[in-house]
């Protein structure tokens, strides 16, 4: 137990060190959500739009600039939270590797990156559910806040994934900017008439949309929405375990024997 109990206050460390050196990034949480937010809430026209509410099964009626700021800043969050976590496990890849060869668990090491995430996707949700109060009151802010952090756990997790696909920052930040953009745009209907499609069902963020909606303007508790956004989060973040697993594989040195030569293979 207290082996693990270094294992994971280390790797913690660490992993917040190195989430702290992304200066870009935190300038972006710091900057960028509040200015999105800003202008689509100031900028974009209060026309009614009609959104169709999934937990409650029917259509509800929301200001345009509204529903524009809250689906804009849950693609603030997904693009932001998504880059922080590649780069931080696209830069510790070659570390990784070296505190499992030291005799860090590799479980232990990847349940850091999990926790590291939630920190980031509850602090950058919270910090944007704050900034919301400035211009309304969500009916359920709790409940909004809960939708803000699912679709931050659900890029953050991408992100991770991102990073064992591509070596490039500049690749991995396009990949996530094309993924959050064609799945946050599909879902505002200022931008896409049909977004009450049953195809938008399947896209990672919509029940974290659903969850934000629902408890920006109606008392009622999106359960389903909820678990869903949950759901896309725990499922990504396994994969992006398995990822990060597979990528600090070891490999030790093992004698081959061959007639009159001796070589020197690397087996798992």
């Amino acid at each position: 137990m207290k082996r693990w109990r270094t294992c994971f206050g280390t790797a913690m460390r660490f992993a917040l060190v190195e989430q702290a050196r992304n200066r870009l990034a935190l300038l972006i949480v710091l900057l960028f959500v509040p200015l999105w937010t800003t202008l689509a809430y100031e900028v974009v026209a209060r026309t009614p739009l009609r959104f169709y509410v999934r937990p409650v099964g029917r259509h509800v009626v929301m200001n345009g600039n509204v529903l524009t700021q809250v689906v804009g800043a849950l693609r603030a969050l997904t693009l932001v939270v998504a880059f922080m976590m590649f780069v931080a496990t696209a830069r510790s890849a070659v570390f990784d590797r070296r505190l499992v060869q030291a005799g860090f668990p590799r479980f232990c090491l990847a349940l850091t990156k999990c926790a590291s995430l939630v920190l980031v996707a509850a602090a950058v949700a919270s910090y944007a559910t704050a900034g919301m109060h400035l211009f309304w009151r969500p009916v359920q802010p709790v409940v909004f806040a809960a939708g803000m952090f699912t679709g931050a756990l659900i890029y953050g997790s991408i992100g991770i994934v991102l990073a064992a696909v591509v070596r490039s920052e500049l690749a991995g930040m396009f990949l996530a900017i094309m993924v959050s953009s064609i799945d946050l745009l599909l879902q505002n209907p200022l931008i896409n008439p049909a977004s009450d499609s049953a195809l938008v069902r399947y896209l990672p963020a919509h029940g974290a949309v659903q969850t934000a909606v629902t408890a920006a303007g109606l008392h009622t508790m999106p359960w389903n929405s909820l678990l869903l956004g949950l759901g896309w989060a725990l499922g990504m973040a396994g994969l992006g375990m398995a990822v990060f697993a597979l990528r600090t594989r070891t490999h030790r040195p093992a004698r081959v024997s061959v007639p009159g030569v001796v070589e020197s293979a690397s087996v798992q």
